[in-house]
């Protein structure tokens, strides 16, 4: 038998040294997930619906999706059967993320190797689970590190023209969160020529057709609270842009065509519908930083100058070890419910009315049931899962009024100063009924929230 060429003889020498290798950026994205997946004990509000809702039968998850939240419905259930298999806290919570996050660093490096080969692959999946956006959200109890992973096993599946499985993947990404669908406007660019591609496409927009009208329905209540991107957002748009351009220079054709218009077209659509209906918001696009990854670890290996490339990422480890240090620490949030109902509890006395302002605060207090449950919440007129909500309905203002005049000492919990008052007239009574009625006794500033505590004029010397 003849001898391979040496051309030959040398990749596969390479491919040997390499091939030990391949679970490193899974192993990578699991070891970052896991360090310190508890955040000093924080959850933050967002999470703190996760909890909630999941724990409530799957009855009450469905009478809930037709109210509000159905864009989540399918990440609900999912936790649901999570927290009946395991009520392990927070670990339960974010694990499936954790998960997620290492499959889909599985799957950036999958399709490097389909397009660029072995070090290209293994260099786009270590750079993918390094991302600091991609660390935060592999430690929280969303949907979105999910929807990331669905996304890029999708477009390693288009890459193997497997048409059923890609329908089905997809889709599952896309019933996670449904702005999974401008995925499609990205795999066009490679697959729109291929009668399989078109079939599955529209497979998976006429599946996820009642999803988007119901959500449709619900898009005030659900996303009223979005402004319009923000300078920061465009500038980190264009910086993620200009990156990525410079990084397609020189790197395989076939991948750019797949990576640049995933970093490129899903949130720059997003944010440009957002000038009329404001929808953008990062985490919900997240799988676009897959597109860097695949052009950092296609563009690497080929690269001149490989000293400047090593000196580049030593010079990136420190802001980004201190940028991942940070994550993982409850401040890396916009508030700790945790931290919110442990400092209610050191507040509370026996017969304390709380209060929420705004209302939506009440998730505060929501995920530790036992501060809730002893006090008395003057404003509330049916708990959320009476009325299938996320935070429960609240009385008229007039019977706000008068429960709030009945109460001798009052803990309201209420936004970070600065924050914009709500107009609606259940907020201006409470404001009214505790600047005029009680003496404020004192307010303490708790991880994006302030507690307030106040009683009858003469009640906060009381002990």
């Amino acid at each position: 038998m003849e001898s391979a060429p040496p051309i030959r003889q040398l990749q596969e020498a390479a491919i040997r040294r390499i091939a030990p290798w391949r679970p490193l950026p899974p192993l990578l994205a699991a070891v970052l997930g896991l360090w310190s997946l508890e955040r000093g004990g924080g959850m933050w509000r967002d999470e703190s619906v996760t909890w909630q809702v999941a724990h409530r039968s799957l009855g009450g998850i469905r009478d809930l999706l037709g109210q509000v939240d159905a864009v989540h419905g399918l990440y609900y259930v999912l936790m649901h059967g999570v927290f009946q298999t395991w009520d392990g806290g927070l670990w339960a919570l974010r694990l499936p993320s954790v998960a997620a996050t290492a499959l889909a660093a599985a799957g950036v490096a999958a399709v490097a190797h389909r397009l660029a080969g072995e070090r290209a692959a293994l260099i786009a999946g270590c750079v993918y689970a390094v991302l600091p956006p991609v660390q935060m959200y592999a430690q929280e109890g969303r949907s979105y590190a999910l929807v990331a992973a669905a996304v890029v096993w999708a477009t390693y599946l288009m890459l193997r023209e497997r048409w059923a499985a890609y329908t089905v993947v997809l889709l599952i990404g896309c019933w996670l969160h449904e702005f999974a669908a401008l995925a499609l406007l990205a795999h066009a660019f490679t697959a729109r020529h291929s009668r399989g591609w078109r079939r599955s496409a529209a497979t998976v927009v006429v599946l996820l057709l009642p999803l988007a009208v119901v959500s449709v329905r619900q898009a005030h209540q659900q996303l009223g609270w979005l402004g319009r991107p923000s300078w920061q957002d465009w500038a980190a748009y264009a910086v993620v842009g200009a990156a990525s351009l410079l990084l397609a220079r020189g790197a395989p054709k076939d991948l750019v065509r797949v990576a640049l218009p995933l970093v490129l077209l899903p949130p720059g659509l997003l944010m440009v519908i957002s000038l009329v209906n404001p929808w953008y918001v990062d985490r919900y696009v997240l799988y676009a930083l897959a597109g860097p990854a695949l052009l950092a670890g296609a563009r690497a290996p080929a690269a001149r100058g490989r000293r400047a490339w090593v000196a580049a990422a030593v010079v990136l480890l420190v802001p980004f070890g201190l940028w991942s240090t940070w994550l993982r620490t409850p401040e890396s949030r916009k508030d700790d419910v945790l931290a919110v109902a442990a400092a209610v509890r050191e507040r509370a006395r026996p017969g304390d009315a709380v209060v929420f302002m705004p209302s939506r605060r009440r998730e505060w207090l929501l995920s530790s049931p036992d501060v809730y449950a002893g006090l008395r919440d003057p404003a509330l007129a049916a708990s959320p899962a009476a009325s299938h909500s996320l935070q429960g309905t609240e009385r008229s203002p007039e019977r706000i009024r008068a429960a709030l005049l009945a109460s001798p000492r009052v803990i309201a919990l209420l936004d970070p100063a600065g924050e914009p008052l709500d107009p609606y007239p259940r907020e201006a009574v409470k404001r009214e009924v505790l600047a005029g009625s009680f003496d404020l006794c004192s307010v303490t500033g708790v991880r994006g929230a302030r507690i307030a505590v106040y009683a009858r004029p003469g009640g906060c010397a009381t002990r």
